[in-house]
């Protein structure tokens, strides 16, 4: 495996990219001597077979119905109106 340093690989970075990627042999950057990167070939793309998947599915429960009650909904409960004079909750809507 090559080593480049990374200052080099820099400068010349399209060409190392493109080099590895005709070769096919990866390349170590390198920081005062340290690896902080391998580059290396991307692996070929499998092709994503439509319907692959048919039959591996499994439902548990009930996925039509409500999952709570709508009493507990947040979005359904009666407005809480704050009286400005006062600064209290009156719980009554105006």
């Amino acid at each position: 495996m090559k080593e480049i340093a990374i200052s080099k690989f820099k400068a010349t970075c399209l060409a190392v990219l493109e080099r590895v990627r005709k070769t096919g042999e990866p390349v170590l950057v390198t920081r005062f001597g340290h690896p902080i990167a391998q580059i290396r070939p991307a692996d070929e793309a499998k092709p994503i077979r439509l319907g692959g998947g048919i039959g591996t599915a499994v439902i548990l429960g009930d996925i039509v119905g409500p999952i709570g009650d709508e009493s507990d909904w947040e979005a359904a409960q009666e407005p809480v109106s704050v009286d400005s004079q006062e600064g209290n909750k009156t719980g009554k809507t105006k």
